[in-house]
């Protein structure tokens, strides 16, 4: 029995198992359906079952997609099992589908995985009314408690000090420094969420991180790609599992701070998000029976809310040390304008931004090199829309490819290459380029995305401001894996650094 659970566990067994049988079934039984109306893009030609399976890249399916956009343009239908979906490559494609046409692919696309962790609930996977109702209540409240606000500002500078603290203490010795910076980044989430920061020591505190984490990475695992294909696998796959009891687990977490606050809260002294939408649940309850202010949106909502508010932002941070110590001459050029326009005692505040070019540049660059977010969120047709041509029907899900527009051509000079230039003129001066969308586009950019670039020129030049970086002794730049570790987001590999003060 301990072999065939070993054998059933493993991907590419189950797979094959699976796909030889239901092959057989499908010549057996399948009858093609009635011609349609909808006109679906070109694409490579699906096998039955499996649909395009056999082509797709598992570990990186960004890759296969930008491959196969050679040969069948910007915009094709590539199948997953029997579900057909739509791929949009390249800047211009994407601008056109998510701004241009922002209404019509404005939609959320579901998988299996995301309906069995949020059901529908939430600002991420929820679609319609309920969608843009808690949308609209997030911004508004994440404004009145300081995003974008000075308030917020003053604590991210608060918090990066307790993080230069922390690299103090290694006193130039070699670390690994994801836990401290994913501990800053999400005290900043945590002290609008929850209406307080943690101890980086704080069990609870890393164990939610942990939790966010390793769920990240195996979101994108072949298992779960898998299982969204074929659900009824689940019960094989040791990485659904896994992802299922930490959703739990998560989910409890604030289904728990919940109750706590329901009891606590005073609408005239709101401390955090849990309040306001406490607050806001009781008004709407008092008004009529409907609302979308209920406990599990509340769940979804503040978890989503933590997590992409310490992933995207912690993993951007790793990414620009590894790549200062991998370029140590752009360092240098980074840490002098830091000097000319900061100096070394007061903070860096955002203000200091726009007479920083450079260093703009440099954290446009981490962003657009680092490309955390590959794949992009799926999105989904909300009406039938024509587009380039093709007619495709309402439900279609669509990968507006954020990988193909962040590495496009035709938009940067050097694409695979970190440089800086991409974002200054001639003379220096920082340039915005419309084809940098490391936060998405229309309607489902980014919420975040205001207090993302804040803690992230807020940190960068906090740190850079005090130490040099240097790789641990024996380990040269040009030795350093750049190779991306992909989840639902792309992460550097684990390093070690040297946080040398001045």
């Amino acid at each position: 029995m301990s072999v065939i659970t070993q054998l059933l566990s493993d991907t590419t067994t189950v797979c094959v198992v699976f796909i030889t049988t239901l092959v057989v079934f499908f010549y057996l039984f399948f009858k093609p359906s009635k011609a349609s109306s909808y006109k679906f893009p070109p694409g490579p030609r699906p096998w039955p079952i499996i649909g395009n399976l056999n082509v797709l890249g598992m570990q990186k399916p960004q890759e296969t997609f930008c491959k196969l956009s050679e040969q069948y343009g910007n915009v094709f239908t590539f199948h997953m099992g029997t579900r057909k979906f739509v791929v949009l490559t390249g800047y211009q494609t994407v601008k056109e589908a998510l701004v241009d046409q922002a209404d019509d692919f404005g939609g959320r696309g579901q998988t299996h995985i995301l309906n069995l962790i949020s059901k529908g609930k939430g600002i991420v996977s929820a679609n319609g009314e309920s969608w843009k109702t808690l949308r609209r209540f997030t911004l508004s409240t994440l404004r009145d408690f300081g995003m974008g606000k000075r308030t917020i500002e003053d604590r991210i500078v608060e918090e990066s000090k307790m993080l230069i603290e922390v690299f103090e203490s290694y006193k130039g010795q070699p670390f690994e420094p994801t836990i401290h910076i994913n501990s800053a980044v999400s005290n900043i989430i945590c002290t609008i969420v929850f209406g307080d920061r943690f101890e980086y020591d704080n069990l609870r505190f890393l164990r939610l991180q942990k939790v966010v984490s390793d769920s990240v990475k195996i979101l994108a695992s072949p298992q779960i790609q898998l299982f969204n294909v074929f659900p009824f696998l689940g019960f094989f796959l040791s990485d659904f599992k896994k992802l299922s009891s930490y959703a739990k687990e998560n989910q409890s977490f604030f289904r728990n701070l919940f109750k706590e606050r329901k009891k606590a809260v005073d609408p005239n002294d709101m401390r955090s998000f849990i309040d306001s939408f406490i607050v806001k649940q009781r008004e709407e309850e008092a008004k009529n029976s409907h609302t979308y202010f209920d406990e599990e949106n509340m769940v979804v909502t503040s978890s989503s809310l933590f997590g992409a508010g310490t992933e995207t932002t912690s993993t951007t941070l790793r990414w620009g040390l590894l790549l200062m110590m991998r370029y140590p001459h752009i360092q240098e050029k980074v840490k002098a304008e830091i000097e000319r326009v900061i100096g070394r005692e007061r903070p860096p505040m955002s203000e200091d931004r726009k007479s920083m070019p450079y260093t703009d540049a440099v954290l446009h660059e981490i962003q657009r090199f680092g490309n955390v977010a590959p794949l992009n969120s799926l999105h989904e047709t909300t009406v039938d829309t024509t587009f380039r041509g093709y007619k495709i029907p309402k439900g279609t899900p669509v990968i507006p490819l954020l990988t193909s527009v962040l590495f496009d051509k035709t938009q940067w000079d050097t694409p695979f290459e970190f440089n800086p230039g991409h974002f200054l003129d001639a003379q220096g001066n920082f340039i915005r380029k419309e084809a940098f969308m490391p936060f998405s586009a229309g309607r489902r950019v980014c919420l975040g995305e205001t207090l993302a670039k804040m803690e992230l020129f807020l940190f960068f030049t906090a740190l850079l401001q005090k130490f040099t970086f240097h790789l641990p002794p024996g380990i040269r730049p040009e030795d350093l894996n750049m190779e991306p570790v992909l989840g639902s987001t792309a992460s550097p590999h684990s390093y070690k650094l040297c946080a040398v003060s001045h």
